[in-house]
Parts: C-alpha cells; structure tokens; sequence
C-alpha cells in the first residue's frame, strides 16, 4: 500500500482539484480530508492520520482545495483560507465526485477537518447530509460553519489539544450548536497541531473508532 496513492484531478465547482487519492482492499469507507489553512494535501499530520485510516480498511482523499494558481494568490494575500463558503463548495463537489466513482461510489463518505477545513467539512455535512455518515475535526474551528451547524446530521467527532484553551472554548460552542450525534473529546497534554509525542498516534486512533464505527458499506 503505497502513501500518496494515485493523483488524480477532481472536478468539483468548476475547478480542477489535485488530489492523492489511495483505496485499500476492501475497504468499507472514504474519508476526504479537508486541509487547515495555509496548507496543503501533504501535510505531514493529514498524511500520518490517512496511513491509519488505511490500515483500518478505509479508502483515503487528500486533497488541495485551493487550484495552484489560488495557492499562489493565498499564499500572497491569504484572502481564500479563511473562505469556507468557498472551500466548503468544493468539498461538497468531492463528495459528488465521489458517487460517480466506480470503486468508491457505493462506499459511505467521511469528512476529516483541520482547522479552517473542520468548518468547511461541517458545512459540507449539512449541504450533503444523504451522503456525508460521519465528519472528525483535528484543532479545528468548527465554530465558522456558523448557522449550517444546526443542519449537520452525521455523527461529528471533535478533537481538541487540552493546552489549546482557545479552540477548546470555540469547540464547546460549536458543540453546543450541534444537533447532530456529537462528542468533544480533550487529548491531554496537546497543543494546537498535536505535536508532543503520541498525540497524534491518539488523534489518529480515535479517528480510525470513529469512522469505522459510523461508516458502513449499504448491504
């Protein structure tokens, strides 16, 4: 099972989005992440949780939501990472995608958010709610899906650093907008990018739980 998987391009909302995408045998799942602000598929922590998500038998999506030509501009101007109606279009365009795919089309969806990405995928959720099963956030800050969090209906996982006070604060508020199945769980010791040892191994454990339990191939 190779890491990066095959690169495709997807289409979703007029723009042509690269994308590392690696299915395992058998797999009972996809999971497409949604990257935090400024960066980029091949995120180092994105990369380590997929290795575990296909391990656990589920087929993985990293993509960047942003064009190349986009990158350049945000990475100059930073005016399109923080665009979550925008960003959540397109993920909600990877998730049609999705289910014209031969191989992953019968698969159930999973939406794994970091960051900005965590809003984005929970706004997905509530515009694509027949067809998103579960969605995990990582640091993320699902308070900017706004009013759209009253309209998530799969089962959301949120993740969050015990010495991240701040994000802690802005996932107990978002939680408390969620009427969806739902859990805050605090990984002690962590800060904001789980980057103290074994924080990430824990983030990326409760993950694979997660969809593996909410995610389940239609019989």
């Amino acid at each position: 099972m190779r890491t990066g998987g095959n690169e495709v391009t997807i289409p979703a909302v007029e723009a042509g989005l690269p994308a590392d995408v690696l299915v395992p045998e058998g797999a009972t799942g996809v999971v497409a992440f949604a990257h935090g602000s400024g960066s980029s598929r091949h995120s180092p922590r994105n990369v380590a949780v997929a290795q575990v998500l296909q391990r656990a038998g589920l087929a993985t999506v990293l993509v960047d939501l942003l064009t190349p030509e986009e990158d350049r501009l945000d990475a100059v101007t930073a005016e399109l990472r923080f665009d979550i109606g925008l960003l959540a279009d397109r993920l909600a365009g990877i998730v049609d995608w999705l289910g014209t795919e031969v191989t992953l089309g019968r698969l159930p969806v999973g939406l794994f958010g970091a960051s900005t990405g965590a809003a984005a995928a929970l706004v997905a959720a509530a515009a694509r709610p027949d067809r998103v099963a579960a969605v995990v956030s990582r640091g993320g800050r699902p308070d900017l899906a706004g009013a759209a969090l009253s309209g998530v209906r799969a089962p959301t996982l949120l993740l969050v650093g015990g010495l991240d006070e701040e994000v802690i604060t802005l996932n107990e508020q978002a939680a408390a907008a969620l009427q969806a199945p739902h859990e805050l769980r605090i990984v002690p010791g962590a800060t904001h990018l789980f980057e103290e040892p074994g924080k990430l191994d824990q983030v990326a454990d409760a993950a694979a739980d997660w969809f593996a339990t909410h995610l389940r191939v239609p019989a």
